[in-house]
This record gives structure tokens, C-alpha cells and sequence, in this order.
């Protein structure tokens, strides 16, 4: 995958309906001045990325929301960072990776099944995949953290590329 094709679907990002990377950076910017997030924060979080399943978050007790993010701050290796994100209610793997890109935008992706297929389709991956865990997050970020390095894009923004890709390219449903 080379610079070009990254750099065009990044572009036509803005016209998918893929979580805002503005949002995503105002979170950031909440999460590393206060440390944590509070349980209003990842609710919102929730809702830029899965409208439907956003109001689980508020089922999460608030201390348990802070310092679930506190401890994700601190913890090593993306396996614990978004298993230790997904014990919160409502936040499957994507969204957990809305939380990481927020906070990391230099190291993560919000990852989904756009995210998957276009990786698949370019042979980074095998297989379909409708639904993630934590380890399906650590499969799909190398490729895309490969990517980035080759093409001197971020991980954050060639995962907004390659879900641009799906979008403009996918045939039929989404599922």
C-alpha cells in the first residue's frame, strides 16, 4: 500500500460516516491533561463510535470508568490496553480503539470492519471478521503500524484511509 493511495483516501474520508478525527483529538487532549476519563467522556466516545450501543457506557459505575483509563495509561502492550478498555460496558474492541487513538494517536487506529476488510483485501489479513476481541486488535494494528511506517502516515490516520477505502468500495451490506 503505498503513500498515494493513502494520502487519496484520507481525503475522502471526511465524506464516510467514520468517527470525527477532531472529536477524537478533543478527547485526547481531555485524557492527557486529566489523567483519565470520566464516564460522560466515554460516553461520548461511545456515541461518535457506535451510536447504538453507547449508552451501555452509562451502566459503569464512574470510579470504575476512571480508573479503568488511568490504569490503561499505565499498562504495557496493546492486548492488555484494549482488553482492560473492553471490561467497561459498551466498549467492544472498536471502541476501545477510539479510546487508544484518542490518547495515541501516533501508536493506534480505530479499527472495525471496514478497517478489517480493506486490510483483507490487500492481503494483510485472511479471512472475514464481523465482530473484534483484544487479540483481533493486535492482528489488525501491525499491518496498519507497517503501513504507516513505509508511508509516513500516522497509525491514526491509515486507519481513517483504510476505512475510507471499504466505504467507497464495498459491494453489497456492510454485514
Amino acid at each position: 500500500m503505498d503513500k498515494s493511495l493513502i494520502s487519496e483516501y484520507l481525503a475522502y474520508y471526511e465524506q464516510t460516516q467514520g468517527v470525527l478525527p477532531e472529536r477524537l483529538s478533543e478527547f485526547g487532549d481531555w485524557y492527557r491533561e486529566q489523567g483519565h476519563l470520566t464516564r460522560e467522556q466515554l460516553y461520548e466516545i461511545a456515541y461518535e463510535s457506535s451510536t447504538r450501543s453507547a449508552y451501555h457506557v452509562k451502566q459503569n459505575p464512574k470510579a470504575r470508568c476512571r480508573e479503568v483509563t488511568e490504569n490503561v495509561r499505565v499498562v504495557s502492550g496493546d492486548f492488555s490496553k484494549i482488553q482492560l478498555l473492553s471490561g467497561l460496558r459498551g466498549f467492544k474492541a472498536p471502541t476501545a480503539s477510539c479510546v487508544l487513538t484518542a490518547l495515541s494517536p501516533s501508536e493506534h487506529a480505530v479499527v472495525d470492519t471496514r478497517v478489517w476488510a480493506t486490510l483483507e483485501r490487500f492481503d494483510y489479513l485472511e479471512g472475514r471478521k464481523e465482530s473484534f476481541d483484544a487479540a483481533d486488535y493486535v492482528v489488525m494494528i501491525e499491518p496498519i503500524r507497517e503501513i504507516a511506517a513505509q508511508t509516513g502516515y500516522s497509525p491514526e490516520e491509515v486507519g481513517y484511509a483504510l476505512f475510507a477505502y471499504d466505504d467507497k468500495h464495498r459491494e453489497g451490506t456492510l454485514h
